[in-house]
């Protein structure tokens, strides 16, 4: 009977402890999403059930500024810097995993050092190679300094991925006359999807809600991403903050993410299980 007391007693502890993180986490989000339709004063007035919902905060921010085309360059971004970091990230891991040679760890090694750098540390650096390179104000310079904290990442995990796929099938493969390029393709690229799909995502979550280099390395309006167009939103005078568009484009902005995250929960989910992103 004591047991049974200590048994449903756990229970009703861990639903309690999972209601209260399900609370914390997902509030502020609910909460943007009623601000986001509300308007005038009702917006500082706490009301977690409003009586009145307006779409005039969406339509708004589409109106008064190029939000469409920030949210284009957000991801033809996201999507270049996915798609650059996972196959530079692939054949990088491919030999820093499967071939021996001499520095393999200090390479590594490295590439984790890279990957802990904090984003000021490389910005004066990364504005000059820029410049130089004529990227300023263009897409090709987010892409590019992007590639920093995202490849050193990406390397990262699928080496320790392909560490931990079976020999036996690259021995066989081998054994019939597979190059490392076929051995990439068609014997690890198949077995590699969760890890793909898992690194890919935080790489597109990550340059997706980028801020600093956003800011820094682009100057109009018709270039800049999401995050430093939301930050720029300004109201009718300076004492004015437009809370209500605020919310409203970051609820747009969030939306695409938790697609992203049903979509493919079920690789997600074979890639943690599956060790893709241990150290």
């Amino acid at each position: 009977m004591a047991r049974r007391r200590t048994s449903l007693a756990t229970k009703i502890g861990f639903w309690l402890l999972l209601a209260v993180l399900l609370v914390i986490l997902l509030f502020p989000f609910y909460y943007a999403v009623i601000t986001s339709f509300k308007s005038g004063s009702s917006i500082f007035e706490v009301d977690y059930l409003p009586a009145e919902l307006s779409v005039g905060n969406y339509t708004s921010i589409f109106a008064e500024q190029p939000f469409g085309r920030n949210i284009l360059n957000s991801l033809i971004v996201s999507v270049a810097v996915v798609a650059i970091s996972l196959f530079l990230g692939l054949t990088a891991a491919l030999a820093l995993g499967r071939f021996r040679f001499k520095g393999r760890r200090m390479m590594l090694l490295a590439v984790l050092s890279v990957s802990m750098f904090p984003q000021v540390a490389v910005l004066s650096g990364m504005f000059e190679l820029i410049r130089v390179l004529g990227l300023f104000n263009n897409a090709g310079g987010l892409i590019l300094s992007y590639l920093i904290f995202t490849l050193p990442f990406t390397v990262w995990v699928l080496t320790s991925f392909i560490r931990d796929l079976p020999a036996e099938v690259e021995e066989a493969a081998i054994m019939d006359g597979a190059k490392p390029w076929t051995l990439l393709t068609r014997i690890f690229l198949p077995m590699m999807w969760p890890a793909m799909v898992t690194t890919g995502l935080l790489a597109f979550i990550v340059a997706w809600n980028e801020f600093l280099f956003a800011l820094t390395f682009t100057l109009s309006n018709d270039q800049r991403t999401v995050p430093v167009a939301i930050a720029l939103i300004t109201g009718g005078s300076e004492f004015e903050v437009p809370w209500g568009r605020i919310m409203a484009a970051s609820v747009i902005v969030t939306v695409p993410l938790i697609a992203l995250v049903l979509i493919f929960q079920r690789r997600i989910v074979s890639g943690l299980t599956a060790g893709a992103v241990k150290g």
